[in-house]
């Protein structure tokens, strides 16, 4: 059966293990926009793909979503909607820089318990674990998030995580949260950025990168250290 399946076929089905859940327009969007007629293109490959016993799909959703065939959730479940707002982020940094190291519903402490951020990623040369908040909570629940990434930052295990560059001292990614609401939570030991969107976030620091007259890349400094570039 592995002869079958191209390159493509292969990145295709690697993605959608990686994010759970994968609508079919994001899939034209990565996979399939240098070609005449895209939508079609996906359309045949993802319904041959589905037919190989290859991916798995789920119709409750228009367009369709693709699944992996070892998906535990249920083909109406809410968490569907969650894998896609995690997609949503990632394409947004697409847009302006590949990430790297994309780890998705990371779980760095290895227990239960420990911080699970709903993505990790290398973006613009910078770590970054990412909260997407698509619900309002409590003041006093945002706060315990924060404690648990403090915890997690004074326990030093994050210094070993494997995407830790070798040639220089580690780094403690920041915390991004993806909210449109502004929380009154703080740390005066992680770096904690709130935005609505990528976008918000790139728009937010290009103004100040305009005014750099060396052409250099805006850096921001947190209050441990941490260097951050966005432009």
């Amino acid at each position: 059966m592995s002869l079958r399946l191209s390159q493509r076929d292969k990145d295709i089905i690697g993605f959608i293990n990686q994010f759970r859940a994968v609508d079919r327009d994001s899939l034209v969007e990565l996979f399939f926009g240098q070609l005449k007629s895209p939508v079609n293109a996906c359309n045949s490959v993802m319904i041959r793909l589905y037919r190989l016993g290859l991916i798995e799909r789920t119709q409750q959703y228009s367009p369709t979503v693709y699944l992996p065939v070892d998906a535990k959730m249920k083909k109406n479940s809410q968490k569907i909607l969650h894998f896609l707002s995690i997609l949503d982020v990632y394409k947004q940094m697409c847009s302006y820089s590949m990430p790297k190291s994309v780890i998705v519903e990371d779980k760095p402490t290895g227990r239960k318990g420990g911080i699970e951020p709903d993505l990790f990623c290398i973006f613009k040369g910078s770590p970054f674990w990412v909260e997407i908040q698509r619900n309002q909570y409590s003041e006093q629940k945002m706060q315990e998030k924060v404690r648990l990434y403090e915890e997690f930052f004074f326990s030093d295990e994050w210094k070993a995580l494997q995407w830790q560059p070798e040639e220089r001292s580690p780094i403690f990614p920041s915390v991004m949260l993806i909210t449109p609401v502004r929380y009154t939570v703080s740390s005066e030991h992680i770096r904690i950025i709130q935005v609505i969107s990528i976008d918000e976030l790139m728009e937010k620091y290009r103004s100040s990168a305009k005014q750099q007259r060396d052409g250099r890349p805006k850096v921001l400094s947190s209050s441990n250290g941490i260097k951050i570039n966005l432009t």
